[in-house]
């Protein structure tokens, strides 16, 4: 199992508070360049797509003021994984075209100018300590009314929701297990509010416990927790 680690330059130390959308425009654009064939079987707006990768960002001595980013230094770094190898694979390639092009980014730019491979330790347990790397967001949508509640590690349901959420994510991937051992425990977690797509959402991060059977949780170690992961959420490193 493996992770792309992928360093942008940029030209100044400000990020827009909306990078989640930036990050997915820049995705979207990797894909197209790549392949019409590659983009469209992932973001076709005729069909609602469910996707199995995710990310996290790493934001060295990140200040949020307002809506802006203020960092440390002129670069950041994007952590990127997927269930689906062959998928994987396509992705590296999409991103070796984009290297050492300047994107646009809300009176910045970032460029890519280092794309490593990470290997990942493959789960063997069926209980696993995770940090969040990204926020960990659970929704319940209402499909009769459109309408969502989320839930976060301080709220009542949470575990339910989010157990809820794999078992629909599994379903839609066409994945043939079960999420019924699957179980989520807080250790030391906090309510955030996180922005998506420029609206702010109940979302949590820390420390948590994970059971369930190995292949599933390696699953999830791919493609992340929760809603919104393919946005930047609900990606975990394990670290016991």
């Amino acid at each position: 199992m493996n992770q792309f680690k992928l360093t942008f330059r940029l030209e100044n130390n400000r990020l827009p508070k909306s990078l989640d959308k930036a990050i997915v425009s820049f995705l979207k654009a990797a894909a197209e360049n790549y392949s019409p064939v590659f983009f469209n079987k992932l973001y076709d707006k005729s069909k609602s797509i469910i996707k199995g990768y995710t990310y996290s960002c790493y934001l060295p001595g990140a200040k949020f003021c307002g809506n802006t980013i203020e960092l440390s230094r002129e670069e950041f770094t994007l952590f990127f994984s997927d269930i689906d190898q062959a998928e994987f694979l396509h992705f590296f390639n999409a991103f070796q075209g984009m290297k050492h092009k300047k994107y646009p980014l809300g009176g910045n730019s970032m460029e890519l100018v280092s794309i490593r491979m990470q290997e990942l330790n493959e789960i063997k347990e069926n209980e696993i300590i995770v940090k969040m790397q990204s926020p960990l967001i659970v929704r319940h949508h209402n499909a009769e009314d459109n309408s969502d509640i989320y839930y976060t590690c301080e709220t009542e349901g949470f575990a339910e929701a989010l157990k809820d959420n794999v078992g629909i994510f599994l379903d839609r991937m066409g994945i043939d297990i079960s999420a019924s051992d699957f179980s989520i425990e807080v250790v030391k977690g906090k309510k955030v509010v996180a922005p998506v797509f420029e609206r702010n959402v109940d979302a949590s991060i820390g420390i948590y416990k994970l059971s369930g059977s190995p292949r599933l949780l390696n699953i999830l170690y791919l493609a992340g927790l929760g809603v919104r992961r393919s946005a930047g959420h609900g990606k975990f490193e394990v670290i016991g």
